[in-house]
């Protein structure tokens, strides 16, 4: 794992520790208590894919240059921002195993510190007059947030259809990826259709993403650590469950939907559920959808000439779907 990420870096490695630095730069404020929680944000940091993205788009599209810099800083300020409400949202005090801001700092401190990092974002786009970087990173925000809207929205009724289902992960996680390529092109100053393929690129290797997180509540306790079947218990109606409950007979139909409506936290009722989804092909349904997503991002890589950067795509587009966590 550790080994096909720095493999995955290797055309990319001396942009990726120069933007470590960058990115602690551009995070830096006045206020002590801030900078005392942008270290700590800096120090927890994962692996940085979306950032990865960024650089591997920009080299495919041209060359990496201060823009992109700025463009991967930014996606990285929105990213850490949204994780930092959606850890205040989610009453979650843990994010990979370290706490998490509002569990050492109170909500307060933690959702102003989520407004900071997007005025930042926001900041370092407008006072270099990147605007058409302004604008990829304005519609994402957007997206990402009417796409959590959206299922919680439809969370409450339990009426996701299929197109729905597409379109919350499009907006919640796939918007994200999409722009990281959109924005590694756009850094080179291409022209519109190139700029539109590569957030294409994006959106289906954020589907297939996705879709591959959404399958870990199905495998027997997975390395994630996730506990199985804890999307069930939290109601939340992802692809191989929609499938599943589309194709069911109308007894099972009910049956099923009442463990999800009110059975959700029974134990014997939820492994049920999660052998019926096994049993009845939504879990092969929901991999097959996966990997049509991940051949449509192949297909566009393929338009370009090899060369190592599309190599390294090609093995971050087979970790998407093969990673174990």
């Amino acid at each position: 794992m550790a080994n096909t990420v720095e493999e995955i870096k290797r055309p990319i490695n001396e942009e990726m520790k120069l933007f470590e630095q960058k990115f602690y730069e551009s995070m830096q404020s006045k206020v002590p208590l801030l900078d005392k929680v942008t270290r700590f944000i800096v120090t927890t940091k994962g692996k940085q894919m979306r950032p990865m993205f960024v650089f591997l788009c920009a080299k495919l599209t041209g060359n990496v240059n201060e823009k992109t810099y700025r463009g991967a800083s930014m996606i990285e300020l929105i990213h850490t921002a949204t994780l930092v409400h959606d850890d205040v949202v989610d009453e979650s005090f843990k994010r990979r195993n370290f706490f998490s801001i509002n569990a050492l700092w109170k909500n307060k401190i933690a959702v102003l510190v989520g407004d900071f990092l997007l005025s930042k974002a926001v900041l370092l786009s407008t006072d270099h007059k990147d605007y058409d970087l302004l604008s990829v990173i304005s519609r994402t925000i957007r997206e990402m947030s009417e796409g959590e809207l959206l299922q919680l929205e439809k969370a409450r009724k339990l009426d996701i259809t299929e197109d729905v289902y597409y379109e919350i992960i499009r907006q919640k996680t796939a918007t994200l990826i999409a722009a990281c390529c959109e924005i590694g092109a756009v850094s080179n100053g291409v022209d519109e259709n190139l700029a539109k393929k590569m957030m294409d690129f994006g959106t289906y290797t954020g589907m297939a993403f996705q879709i591959k997180d959404d399958l870990f509540d199905y495998l027997s306790s997975n390395v994630i650590g996730k506990p199985v079947g804890i999307d069930i218990k939290e109601q939340k109606m992802t692809l191989p469950l929609i499938h599943t409950l589309k194709t069911a007979n109308e007894t099972d139909r009910k049956y099923y939907f009442n463990t999800i409506k009110r059975y959700n936290n029974d134990q014997k009722r939820v492994k049920e559920l999660i052998a019926f989804v096994k049993s009845s092909g939504g879990l092969d349904y929901a991999i097959d959808v996966m990997k049509n997503f991940q051949q449509k991002a192949k297909d566009i890589l393929n338009e370009f000439p090899d060369s190592e950067v599309r190599k390294s795509l090609h093995t971050m587009l087979d970790y998407v779907i093969e990673r174990k966590f």
